[in-house]
């Protein structure tokens, strides 16, 4: 049966653009070559990551969305859109493998006038080099003339109920004008706002300043925890304070480390490398051991070694009410404490199983009763179930690393 579009990559890109379509009434199938989130979504059950509820999984069932591993599928459809994942390689470079192995299933089935778009976080040059050329070898059409192509960044704020898919503005770059106003008319359906890039370069390398503008300002914040600390200053009273400011100020708040799918690049091929994000990169990594050397000097302080100390772990997931764990630094964390001879427990309202090591960490039934027992509570992401007045009250020590808890009532960061 045709579609309108096909959404190729069932992740966390692929299934907010696939629910945005469905939503507007896009006639919209999903193509992945791994058959289980494939037979998951088909039953209407969630994705693992919480991306989306069950009830919006069978919304989109509902409405027309129909999961496939079928690539004569791909065929059929009049706008393509890859969303395949793109994740740091051993050299810290994008592993394009998802990316290309979709371009190839696409490109043997390729029919003319088809817009091929490409949403994965890649080098700026991937769309009209790699991708364009495993298309055109694959298909036998010229990009530009027999079919349209370009790119336009992802940009996602996972559990962000407020600025969802339609407020969100879309950056478009296509490889020539006719390609842009293809791509513009289809994510016209979606967004309210449409931005068109000079071209794919332009927009592929729009999401590189994004993400690096979020990782040197994160890094620059936790340099100032680690500095505040040693002054005796509150830097949560200090982001408070300068938030107010209405111009030149954007707030940002540190943590325990980074996590998300948005990996800063600091280098793009044989090119020089981004420095302000090497040492960006540098800081935020280094921030799960500070969490640790705060651990182990407060524990200290009150008269106990870390050896043989009970630690309880809240909220181990990258963001807030996900249960998305992608990069979070829980698990540096956890092997950390470990390592000092812990003994580490966690609770997560969203996570019901978590293995370090491949060896199972013990989940705390009973979240009053489990910080009452441990020695230290470390807080490493805010779930808004979580009562933190409350655990201050019971917990014997408790190290806030997200500024949630009231003044004086924890430990912060």
């Amino acid at each position: 049966m045709p579609a309108d579009l096909a959404v190729i990559g069932l992740g966390h890109l692929g299934l907010p653009l696939a629910q945005a379509a469905v939503a507007a009434g896009v006639d919209t199938i999903g193509y992945d070559t791994d058959p289980r989130p494939v037979a998951e979504l088909a039953a209407g059950r969630p994705p693992v990551d919480g991306s989306l509820t069950a009830s919006e999984i069978r919304r989109m069932l509902s409405g027309g969305f129909r999961p496939t591993t079928n690539p004569a599928e791909l065929g059929r459809v009049r706008t393509a859109v890859i969303c395949a994942p793109t994740p740091l390689g051993p050299d810290r470079a994008p592993d394009l493998t998802a990316v290309t192995d979709a371009a190839r299933a696409l490109a043997a089935r390729l029919r003319p006038h088809t817009t091929v778009l490409l949403e994965s976080s890649v080098p700026p040059g991937t769309t009209e080099g790699v991708l364009r050329d495993l298309l055109e070898e694959g298909s036998g059409l010229r990009a530009g003339r027999d079919f349209h192509l370009a790119h336009s960044p992802s940009r996602l704020d996972p559990g962000n109920r407020i600025r969802g898919f339609a407020a969100t503005p879309k950056v478009i770059g296509g490889l020539t004008p006719a390609c842009t106003e293809s791509a513009a008319a289809f994510y016209g359906r979606l967004t309210d706002k449409v931005v068109r890039a000079r071209g794919p370069r332009e927009a592929e390398t729009v999401k590189v300043l994004e993400t690096n503008f979020r990782h040197v300002n994160i890094a620059l914040v936790n340099e100032m925890a680690v500095l505040c600390h040693e002054l005796g200053v509150d830097l949560w009273d200090v982001i408070r304070c300068a938030e107010t400011k209405p111009f030149g100020f954007h707030a940002f708040r540190p943590g325990p480390g980074v996590g998300g799918h948005g990996t800063p690049v600091d280098t793009i091929g044989s090119h020089r490398p981004l420095r302000m994000v090497e040492l960006a990169n540098q800081v935020n990594e280094r921030m799960p051991q500070y969490v640790i050397q705060r651990c182990a000097t407060l524990l200290n302080e009150h008269g106990k070694s870390a050896r043989g100390a009970r630690v309880l772990l809240l909220g181990i997931t990258y963001k807030p009410d996900l249960a998305d764990r992608e990069g979070a630094p829980a698990d540096e964390i956890a092997r950390r404490l470990m390592d000092l001879g812990a003994v580490v427990s966690y609770h997560d309202p969203h996570v019901l199983d978590w293995r370090v090591r491949d060896a199972p960490v013990p989940r705390a039934d009973s979240l009053y009763e489990a910080a009452a027992h441990a020695d230290l509570t470390v807080l490493l992401q805010h779930h808004r179930t979580y009562d933190l007045q409350g655990l201050a009250v019971k917990a014997q020590l408790l190290l806030d690393t997200r500024g949630a808890t009231p003044a004086g009532a924890a430990h912060r960061l």
